[in-house]
């Protein structure tokens, strides 16, 4: 199991730098320092790889976002804290991935969709049902619009036609559109709780 942990931290690595249509497995045990003899003792073919470090990688997303939702004091800073995780878990990213999922790699983009379509949504809808009852997002918010709306923004930053790769950083992207997205269902006690983290991070960061 550790074996097959270290190739698939190491696949998925070369994997969000260069996509996986251009990375071989020859490319990954070179890496590694093995034969690919050792890959296919582990994995049926890339496109099984793949899979398994997409999964891999959804299972320490969902994780990281779980811990954050139980120790946020609050909705705000329970989505400041998503915004670190996410502006760490996506830096260097290139948005190509998502479309090789798409073409290449049905199963892999099946598991991603199913992330999407229930750990994702389920986590937005808990987040504006939380912020509401605290008082810190406004009271007329339609959840479910606004919870489809910040799926397909979260979405966004995949898309290198919308941010090109060479202008546009994923992690910084997906930072900012969260953080419009937060000013725009906040109360007027939620905007000030905004600024307050804002500066608080500012302050950590110097």
């Amino acid at each position: 199991m550790e074996v097959q942990e270290r190739i698939l931290d190491t696949a998925f690595g070369l994997f969000r730098q260069y996509g996986t249509r251009s990375i071989t497995m020859d490319d990954i045990a070179t890496r590694m320092g093995i034969s690919k003899k050792t890959l296919y003792a582990h994995f049926v073919d890339k496109d099984d790889m793949v899979v398994h470090a997409i999964s891999r990688f959804l299972e320490v997303l969902q994780e990281a976002e779980r811990m954050i939702r139980e120790r946020a004091a609050n909705a705000i800073e329970e989505l400041f804290e998503s915004m670190n995780m996410m502006d760490e878990k996506l830096r260097n990213m290139n948005p190509v991935i998502m479309l090789d999922l798409q073409k290449f790699h049905a199963r892999a983009f099946l598991v991603f969709q199913e992330y999407r379509n229930n750990s994702l949504r389920a986590s937005i809808r808990a987040n504006l049902e939380r912020g509401i009852a605290e008082g810190l997002y406004r009271k007329d918010l339609e959840v479910g619009v606004l919870t489809q709306f910040r799926i397909a923004s979260a979405m966004l930053c995949f898309q290198p036609e919308v941010f090109p790769i060479a202008g546009f950083e994923m992690g910084k992207v997906q930072r900012v559109l969260l953080e419009h997205f937060l000013y725009g269902v906040a109360s007027g006690e939620g905007f000030r709780l905004i600024e307050q983290y804002k500066q608080q991070q500012q302050l950590l960061s110097q």
